[in-house]
């Protein structure tokens, strides 16, 4: 284990603040902030040693990653229980502003949705990668489930199901198989890697996940959380059978009494599909 690890972990021991979900919840963002510090080339750190310039590196590789404004936001606060610790208080700003972190939107009307053509996808020469992609756009899936993704375990006939170590929140969850499209990517996939991972066998996720960022950057392909928010608009038109908010439909406003119950019940399930749990989050992908 590397030293700052090591210290981290037994900052956490000498001081249990808060539950012990908390508790547990701190300990696994400082063992993963660690390990990015170490992965940005930040050798040889030991906890009191924490500096703005390893604050502000984290950062802006977390927007670079696109996380959610919640995301970051919990790893902030992180940041700063782990500087008050060590009596470093004034490394981290007080605000978040100070970063360019925004402020959570959970309602709007603009579209973030982005798709994928041939085109896009011959740009990226690693036929693994390629395929995250695909999984992304077809199942919208998060980017480390799809780079994650063990066609042997997941690939059901009629639907897929994650693993809980590949998702968010450890929930695992299960997506309808629902089109020719979906079944011949599946196939693809399996035709490619059998029974293993889209990972290479030579490769750590974070090694991927490197690749991933420096090839798709390099084809000029950004924010594809976007392919997400394509994933929940399609599904939401097939089942409503009217457009989203979002794509250009009719407000909740606009929805008669009937159709807000089916708006309500599409909402609810396709949260599911996307590993959430709260209908409330679908208005950052569909509108409201």
């Amino acid at each position: 284990m590397r030293n700052l690890n090591y210290q981290l972990k037994q900052l956490c021991r000498q001081n249990r603040d808060g539950s012990y979900s908390t508790q547990a919840k701190r300990a696994h963002h400082l063992m993963l902030i660690a390990n990015q510090l170490h992965a940005l080339g930040f050798h040889g750190m030991n906890a009191s040693s924490l500096k703005q310039k390893h604050v502000e590196a984290l950062i802006k590789q977390w927007l670079e990653q696109e996380l959610s404004t919640g995301t970051i936001k919990n790893r902030m606060a992180v940041l700063r229980w782990w500087a008050q610790k060590v009596d470093k208080q004034n490394v981290v700003a007080r605000s978040n502003d100070h970063y360019g972190i925004s402020n959570r939107q959970f309602v709007t009307n603009a579209s973030k949705a982005k798709t994928l053509n041939n085109s896009d996808l011959e740009k990226i020469p690693d036929p693994q990668i390629r395929m995250s992609l695909q999984l992304q756009q077809a199942f919208g899936l998060r980017r480390e489930e799809a780079i994650k993704f063990q066609p042997g375990f997941a690939d059901q006939g009629d639907h897929i199901r994650l693993k809980s170590s590949w998702t968010k929140g450890g929930r695992s969850r299960t997506i309808p198989v629902r089109t020719d499209a979906q079944r011949d990517l599946l196939d693809q996939i399996r035709k490619q890697v059998g029974s293993g991972s889209l990972i290479p066998a030579d490769r750590s996720y974070v090694q991927q996940l490197r690749v991933y960022e420096r090839l798709t950057a390099n084809a000029g392909l950004s924010r594809m959380h976007g392919l997400r928010h394509d994933y929940a608009q399609r599904r939401y038109e097939e089942l409503t059978g009217w457009l989203s908010p979002a794509a250009g439909g009719p407000t909740s406003k606009q929805l008669s009494p009937v159709q807000k119950e089916c708006d309500y019940q599409v909402r609810c399930l396709i949260s599911l599909e996307l590993g959430h749990g709260r209908e409330q989050v679908l208005s950052l992908y569909l509108g409201k």
